[in-house]
């Protein structure tokens, strides 16, 4: 059953908001693109200062009912588009004082608990995983692919150090019948040792399924980038991560581009030495104790911002970095 939901109502906490709206500075107006709109608590903060526009991105067509409620409250202050935050340069909004350029990469509460969605190793029944505008399900992947692609998208994408182990579980059991989401989690069970810590046995499998289903690495990586091509000179682009891999994605983005670099041969004369970015803080805004114990999964938030200052940029050095994890993503083309 659905229902559309009384955001006036519901009871959400919006990670590190007070210190993005320090950021972004919305009092002053503008137009401000929140790539990951969801339950659209960071789209609310900014629309209560009267004179700002938002274009909300999301790939989730659960996000519609939240997106109509926006439009009616909002009604020209307010415009959704139904992509991924990688084909933000695509948008067909006018971007007209634009200011800065949002990403909440954390997952909510509701998504997580979706047992359509399947996100969680609480679900029972089919693996899925999902999160729109997908080319194939966590289904396809624990089931067709094989061991060699399995071990790499537990290690590189869960950090996993039992992936080869796991890997050969998954194989020889599927040759008797298709798995499950509960046939993972035994599997992976049956592997782990049990452990006091508070972490799941099965929480970095399936990080790493999630990862790779919604090929979230070649995600950020485009988004990051089509964000600098639509950005004006000035305009701030604001990323919250929760994982390691995200972090260190973002943050070699922001600290490669805001340093003068020796001479590239990748690079034409014309853009060698060049800065795009300048950081005003160089290591990552951290929830407070305060909000931490009003809201635990803000704990693992990570907030990373940088101004634009060029207006032309060549990314061959941020591709190169991370071309490893974008052939593992390119593995789903087995299936």
């Amino acid at each position: 059953m659905s229902a559309t939901i009384n955001l006036e109502k519901e009871k959400h906490f919006p990670v590190l908001i007070d210190e993005l709206v320090s950021i972004i500075s919305p009092l002053y107006g503008g137009t401000f693109i929140d790539c990951t709109f969801g339950q659209g608590s960071y789209s609310k903060k900014i629309l209560e200062y009267q004179n700002n526009k938002i274009i909300a991105l999301d790939r989730d067509t659960d996000t519609f009912n939240n997106a109509n409620w926006f439009k009616k409250k909002y009604k020209d202050r307010f415009y959704f588009e139904n992509i991924k935050f990688s084909e933000i340069d695509k948008i067909k909004i006018n971007l007209e004082n634009l200011k800065a350029i949002i990403f909440d990469l954390g997952y909510s509460l509701n998504q997580i608990k979706d047992p359509k969605k399947g996100l969680s190793f609480n679900s029972t029944g089919k693996l899925n995983m999902k999160m729109g505008l997908n080319d194939f399900s966590a289904d396809e992947v624990i089931n067709f692919l094989d061991q060699k692609s399995l071990e790499k998208i537990f290690k590189f994408f869960g950090e996993e150090n039992k992936h080869k182990l796991i890997s050969k579980k998954i194989v020889e059991l599927r040759k008797i019948k298709n798995l499950t989401t509960e046939d993972l989690v035994k599997i992976i069970n049956s592997v782990k040792r049990k452990n006091n810590s508070k972490i799941h046995n099965a929480t970095k499998v399936f990080q790493a399924l999630r990862i790779f289903v919604n090929q979230e690495i070649s995600e950020l990586i485009y988004g990051l980038i089509n964000s600098f091509k639509i950005l004006p000179i000035g305009g701030i682009i604001v990323v919250v991560t929760f994982h390691s891999i995200e972090d260190k994605i973002v943050k070699f983005f922001f600290k490669n581009y805001s340093e003068n670099k020796n001479a590239s041969r990748y690079l034409p004369n014309n853009l060698q030495h060049k800065k795009l970015f300048k950081l005003i803080e160089k290591k990552p805004i951290l929830p407070s104790l305060k909000e931490t114990k009003i809201n635990p999964p803000s704990r693992s938030a990570k907030l990373r911002y940088a101004i634009k200052i060029a207006d032309k940029g060549d990314f061959i050095e941020f591709l190169k970095k991370f071309d490893y994890l974008i052939e593992i993503e390119n593995l789903n083309k087995q299936l």
